[in-house]
């Protein structure tokens, strides 16, 4: 039997702006709210606590209007954050399967937890299900995502309780994924990036419908990353094969690369690569491969002669002004 379990946090940010901010902590946790789920999408549990905050102890002025959150009763009510952790995962039970609307909480959850200096109680990789994307694949085109609120009122489950505190949110969530036909997007988790593998053993690869995904450890610099033989292999997503590549990676921009490969079984292959960086400022890579038809192959090929041109160009205008003696600042 499943154990589902739907959370959502409230939290509070520097009053005086991001500047004043403490860094790697944006948000301190105020408040956490979940529901468990069975098998049939009913609710068995809930859980709410409000928790005092002890950094950023001004409500900056958007959580109130947001939340509607009373500051007195905040701090007469609140615990501290480690007795609310704790009773949470205690709460949470045996093998949760944690579904989030969004992908935020559980970093911010794992960063004010990392604030603390408490034991990460989560797996890695930690996989949940975003109800967001999920709902976007059923109801959208898979990209586009709309609030709360938004897929509340088009599942026709609203009722007479707010939004934007975190029990009705969880709540909420919980109830649109009764009404969804779960059964025909399970297989789509999402992986959170917080606690990142620590080593090449520990990189994650995961296969979904159509396409697969790599998450590797981090790297001192790009540089590293995108020589790693890891990182720039291309594999087909359905038989694990070992691709050549018909187009090599190539980057219009320096944070995305994108390569084409070719499976002799299951046809053309695009791999896009993604370099993003931790909270210590190094990098990793998200390479997702996927199957792709003719119309997204001269995508490619008109991208990757764009880039070409766009490299001329540069090198021309740098030899122009290397002849007048002019150089870019150091």
């Amino acid at each position: 039997m499943k154990n589902y379990i739907v959370l959502d946090l409230e939290w509070n940010q520097n009053a005086g702006g991001k500047e004043e901010a403490v860094d790697h902590f944006p948000f301190e946790i105020i408040e956490i709210g979940a529901v468990r789920l069975n098998d049939a999408m009913e609710e068995t549990g809930e859980y709410r606590r409000l928790i005092k905050p002890r950094v950023y102890t001004e409500l900056h002025e958007k959580i109130l209007e947001v939340t509607h959150m009373d500051q007195q009763t905040l701090m007469e009510e609140g615990i501290c954050f480690e007795e609310a952790v704790e009773e949470f995962i205690l709460w949470c039970g045996a093998d949760p399967v944690f579904c989030t609307w969004g992908s935020m909480d559980l970093t911010e959850l794992q960063r004010n937890i990392a604030y603390y200096k408490l034991s990460n109680p989560f797996k890695k990789p930690l996989l949940y299900y975003d109800i967001q994307k999920l709902y976007s694949l059923l109801e959208g085109d898979g990209k586009d995502r709309v609030s709360l609120d938004v897929a509340v009122f088009e599942s026709g489950v609203m009722e007479e309780r707010p939004f934007h505190r975190a029990m009705d949110d969880a709540h909420y969530t919980g109830r649109i994924m009764s009404k969804m036909d779960f059964k025909r997007v399970e297989a789509y988790w999402s992986t959170d990036y917080y606690c990142l593998p620590s080593n090449k053993e520990e990189e994650v690869y995961l296969v979904f419908p159509g396409y697969s995904k790599y998450i590797s450890r981090p790297f001192e610099s790009k540089q590293a990353a995108i020589e790693d033989k890891t990182v720039t292999d291309l594999i087909c997503c359905k038989c694990n094969r070992m691709l050549r590549k018909k187009i090599r990676w190539f980057s219009v921009n320096q944070k995305f690369y994108t390569a084409l490969g070719c499976c002799p079984v299951h046809g053309n292959v695009k791999g896009k690569i993604r370099l993003r960086r931790n909270d210590e400022g190094m990098v990793y890579v998200v390479k997702t491969m996927k199957l792709i038809g003719e119309n997204e192959i001269s995508e490619i090929y008109e991208k990757k002669d764009e880039t070409k041109k766009k490299r001329v160009e540069k090198t021309k205008v740098r030899k122009q002004n290397k002849k007048r003696g002019v150089f870019p600042p150091s």
